[in-house]
């Protein structure tokens, strides 16, 4: 992040006309929050290296007076504009770990950032062609394919990669100038030979890279149905440098064969999403959206920094909107991908929080940090927020945000599904079926009667294999999952 040097004053928490005795104390104070030395969290000391470099430049009257001339000379409406809403605002002290939930949300500005209101594109489709794909899949697959260069733009620029055990570029890196032609391309495509999915993808990155640019949304959309073998390593570089580069990752997979743990794992690593798609007639749609969703963004490459205090412990992050799936804490930033126009990007973070006697009266959970690059000529955005509790000697009844409450309540659907199967992995299929059985009660009180069926069927196939299945895995994962933030909400 050293190219971005966003809003260095909300960094160290102090207003441009700040003195230096002010930069001097709110550094000093984030040393005692975030320095190595006094907190062991790696994110506090990401956080922490990007507080010092805000300081070295307001810290030097020259090097501020520099600073505040480009503040001054591109003036410039603020976008990001992070929200958070808190399951306490006030902590007792107990001398023993307690849970603190918190919604950060990112909304959309209120008008166009981009002209026209359409990012162009710079989109490979790469595509899985082994044998697996021979019949409907593929052909439905193409179709999709043909409709997406139907819908394109024409500042838009497309690619299509295929893959078995090599890649093929099916169309080059060109503007759909020749829509008639590149379909007639698209239908030559034939199914033979195993999945390598990383020369896939590193075909895909090399027509990407002919057009790299930041005014584009840089987004490669994988397509699958299989495993891939004895290269997952490489394929996860690969996402990472991806990421390096401004480039998001997408993935689909068609069917119960692909591993979702995996491509879950691949997606994060950009801030991209992975969907499950159980029939090959719904691929057309599953790609229509996915491509809306990125023609619609007003920012990309937006990466957060959650950086705990000393006293508490960032347990885990679940992105609820638009794309619901859990991240990684670790490493840090976390990418988040691009931000929709439409849609608002929220998290729901889990804090662990030791309250003390001494504490004070005012503890901070934590600060996000967010970063992303501005799309229609805006330059490198940044937002601090600050989570923050009291501290009492006497518990407190408190009411929780309802867009909280309602939040939470869905997220638990996915993590009974979890815990179903972490309770097969740990050789325990009585516990797994109990866990299975009750979400299928839970969502038929949701009015989600074939998901509850679903649940059902799967607790009942528990019982008499010891196993979940592969159909029934994916489908009450990525089911439920779509539930924290289903497809046409307005809001998390």
């Amino acid at each position: 992040m050293e190219d971005a040097l966003g809003d260095l004053y909300a960094l160290l928490g102090v207003s441009p006309n700040a003195s230096q005795d002010d930069i001097h104390g709110a550094f000093r104070s984030a040393a005692k929050r975030y320095h190595p030395d006094e907190n062991p969290s790696p994110a506090a000391a990401v956080f922490f290296r990007e507080v010092s470099a805000a300081y070295r430049i307001l810290n030097d009257p020259t090097k501020r007076a520099a600073y505040d001339q480009v503040l001054f000379d591109n003036p410039i409406e603020p976008v990001l504009d992070p929200v958070v809403l808190q399951s306490r605002q006030i902590v007792p002290y107990l001398g023993e770990p307690q849970l603190v939930y918190a919604m950060l949300t990112l909304s959309p500005p209120p008008t166009p950032r981009v002209e026209g209101g359409h990012a162009p594109l710079n989109l490979v489709l790469v595509i899985d062609r082994s044998t697996s794909m021979k019949g409907a899949r593929l052909d439905q697959v193409k179709a999709a394919t043909n409709h997406i260069i139907d819908n394109l733009a024409e500042e838009d620029i497309v690619s299509v990669v295929s893959f078995s055990d090599r890649s093929e570029v099916v169309i080059g890196a060109t503007r759909p100038f020749d829509r008639r032609t590149m379909k007639a391309t698209i239908s030559t495509m034939r199914a033979d030979g195993a999945t390598a999915m990383y020369e896939g993808l590193v075909g895909g990155m090399k027509e990407l890279s002919q057009n790299l640019h930041p005014r584009f949304i840089n987004h490669l959309m994988l397509i699958t149905d299989g495993h891939t073998y004895g290269d997952e390593d490489a394929c996860l570089q690969l996402a990472d440098r991806a990421r390096e580069e401004g480039v998001g990752v997408s993935a689909m997979g068609i069917g119960e064969d692909w591993n979702d743990v995996f491509l879950d794992d691949l997606v994060s690593r950009t801030g991209g999403s992975s969907e499950y798609v159980a029939s090959h007639r719904a691929v057309t749609a599953f790609l229509e959206e996915r491509i809306r969703s990125l023609g619609t963004a007003y920012a990309d490459n937006a990466r957060v920094i959650i950086a705990p205090s000393p006293q508490a412990t960032l347990d885990t992050i679940f992105k609820v909107s638009p794309d619901p799936m859990p991240l990684s804490v670790d490493p840090q930033p976390i990418p988040l991908g691009m931000l929709d126009a439409h849609i608002p990007t929220g998290l729901i973070l889990q804090f662990s929080l030791l309250a003390e006697p001494g504490s004070g009266q005012e503890l901070v959970l934590g600060q996000a940090l967010v970063y992303a690059d501005i799309l229609g000529g805006q330059a490198t955005e940044s937002a601090v927020v600050d989570m923050v509790v009291e501290l009492s000697d006497q518990p407190v009844d408190q009411v929780i945000p309802t867009d909280l409450l309602n939040a939470l309540g869905r997220l638990s659907l996915f993590h009974l599904q979890e815990r179903a199967r972490e309770a097969i992995d740990s050789g325990n299929p009585d516990e797994a079926s109990r866990r299975l059985e009750f979400l299928a009660t839970r969502l038929f009180e949701q009015g989600e009667e074939d998901l509850a069926r679903a649940a059902m069927a799967e607790a009942q196939h528990v019982s008499t294999t010891k196993f979940i299945s592969g159909e029934g895995r994916k489908k009450l994962k990525y089911g439920t999952r779509g539930l924290v933030y289903p497809r046409g909400s307005a809001a998390p």
